[in-house]
């Protein structure tokens, strides 16, 4: 009897809201930690290694706008110094911080923005998006800008909640953060301040008694990290006045360069690719949320009943009777807009009762149509921007979870498991639209030449990751020369092994052996452009590569 009292209360336990999700957790500590390092580094990563290393072995650091905020330079190369320099260490913080991304859906739920369906399905979401696991497993800037976007938008709802300064302290802490990281933190801070803005006026929230000190202490603790970070602790204190002035030119000049460009509906190509269980419960939840059939029905409501109220005063005309006298109640004066902009400043006047889970997927459609309109438009078009359109989608596809949604939405995620093990999980070079310039793991056959080599020769300045790889005591065997140079210098030189790039070498050197290694690769539309179904289902097809021509000095009595 015991043991059945026991076991009903373990499994009433797992199957409570809180045990699923603390299952989820699990499942996204899983997916975010296990083989970190299975892939080598992407071109981007290795860049940021390097800089953290250097800050780590040198106290070497200046802003450069073109490698986006100082924070995690400085986080990663904490962690250098913590645990040791290495592709799993540099990974572990973006892994922590895509798990706690996670974990801040619960007190979204406390307060009653989400109910129990709607907090296990966004949470499922979040733990096995292939984006959300493949990002989180990157050394990147977005990982931490997503983390910090949740915390803003947790610290923003309780503090209208609740109206303790703390809250407002936390906004401002993650704002400098956030803008001390990647310069696409103001466009969250503008969507997030133009609802708030909306709300206020809708008379949906109140502003709390003390918003304009807590305003100015959160806006000072914002001002005051960004400028200890961008003025590299008071190394660089020129920067604390135009670092965002070289911030705006850069990314401005990079806008219309479009470096990296692509059409303004680039990022629904990868939903579709990546996230279409998300997607298509995002568009039946917006469809939901305007209610196009009710409004449809209440249109012919009113059209119908003017034309009752239409026939019946006409029927009164027609025999001279008049209308019976009403004494309509004396009308309430509305207050012009000063007065209701002083009643709002103040605290005061009546707030207007709200459906909390309505006006959350109001402020969530807002907030994703926003950032899907603000990253058509960014001619800069790369993989990893689809993360902060990706965030308001999850809790927009969550509208009216009913049962039904829940178990069609679960099933579903079969999809997203299966594309998140294809990316983050398969140990070679995958044919996919989001690796964008991934390191090839033809790479480790270069690095077994270089490791058994004692001199090398980089002819050519296509050579990252190798100063990532081959640094500290390591970077002596390896002589940079940025460019082919000429032969003799190669002979001269005594080199074991000589890097080139294919599309500028040698026809051969004598005493080596040539061979081609993929340097890097990406998806290549126009190698998939007429087969893109088959390639939507078999995921095959060729890819667009960076190939290196390695030279390996053939041994002194062996045949060439």
């Amino acid at each position: 009897m015991k043991a059945a009292v026991f076991a009903a209360g373990v499994r009433e336990r797992l199957l409570s809201l809180e045990g699923l999700f603390l299952l989820i957790l699990l499942v996204t500590i899983i997916l975010r930690f296990y083989f970190l390092d299975l892939k080598l580094y992407h071109h981007d990563e290795a860049i940021h290694a390097w800089f953290s290393y250097k800050l780590l072995t040198e106290g070497a650091y200046i802003y450069d706008p073109m490698y986006h905020g100082p924070l995690r330079y400085y986080v990663t190369a904490g962690m250098f110094a913590l645990l040791g320099d290495s592709d799993l260490v540099g990974r572990l913080v973006p892994a922590l911080l895509g798990t706690l991304l996670v974990l801040l859906v619960y007190p979204i739920y406390k307060l009653g923005y989400l109910d129990k369906k709607q907090t296990l399905v966004a949470a499922l979401f979040l733990a096995v998006s292939p984006n959300m696991v493949y990002f989180s497993r990157f050394l990147r800037d977005d990982p931490f800008i997503i983390f910090f976007t949740m915390v803003l938008l947790v610290a923003l709802l309780y503090y209208f909640e609740r109206g303790q300064m703390r809250y407002a302290l936390l906004a401002g802490t993650v704002i400098g953060l956030g803008i001390s990281t990647m310069e696409n933190m103001p466009i969250i801070v503008l969507i997030f301040g133009a609802y708030l803005l909306y709300a206020v006026w809708a008379r949906k929230v109140r502003l709390p008694a003390h918003w304009i000190r807590d305003l100015a202490l959160g806006a000072l603790v914002a001002f005051g990290i960004m400028a200890a970070f961008y003025s590299s602790f008071g190394a660089h204190p020129e920067l604390i006045t135009t670092w965002w002035l070289r911030a705006i030119e850069h990314w401005t000049s990079m806008h219309q360069m479009q470096r990296l460009g692509g059409p303004p509906y680039f990022y629904i190509l990868l939903f579709i690719l990546y996230e279409l269980p998300i997607l298509i419960l995002a568009i039946v939840g917006f469809l939901q949320f305007i209610d196009i059939p009710g409004a449809v029905s209440r249109w012919r409501e009113k059209r119908e009943g003017h034309g009752e109220r239409l026939e019946t005063t006409e029927g009164a005309e027609s025999v001279d009777e008049e209308p019976p006298a009403v004494t309509a109640p004396p009308a309430r004066q509305t207050p012009g807009w000063k007065d209701r902009l002083r009643e709002i400043l103040s605290g005061e006047g009546e707030i207007r009762p709200i459906d909390r889970q309505k006006e959350f997927m109001r402020f969530a459609i807002f907030w994703m149509l926003l950032s899907m309109a603000v990253y058509a438009y960014i001619g800069e078009k790369v993989p990893w921007l689809i993360l902060h359109q990706l965030l308001p989608m999850i809790f927009v596809a969550v509208y009216m979870m009913t049962t039904k949604k829940a178990v069609i939405a679960v099933a579903a995620s079969i999809f997203l498991i299966a594309m998140t093990f294809h990316v983050a999980f398969t140990p070679a070079d995958i044919n996919e639209p989001i690796v964008q310039v991934q390191n090839s793991e033809d790479l480790r056959e270069v690095f077994a030449k270089i490791d058994a080599a004692d001199k090398v020769a980089i002819a050519t300045d296509n050579y990252w990751p190798l100063p990532w790889y081959y640094r500290g005591e390591n970077a002596s065997k390896l002589a940079y020369y940025s460019q082919k140079v000429s032969e003799s210098t190669i002979y001269g030189g005594d080199f074991d092994v000589v890097i080139t790039h294919d599309a500028d070498t040698y026809p051969a050197l004598d005493g080596y052996v040539k061979e081609t290694y993929r340097l890097n690769y990406w998806f290549s539309y126009e190698e998939n452009k007429d087969r893109l179904l088959e390639y939507y289902f078999l995921r095959d097809g060729k890819m667009g590569s960076r190939n290196l021509e390695i030279f390996s000095r053939v041994p002194a009595g062996a045949a060439a």
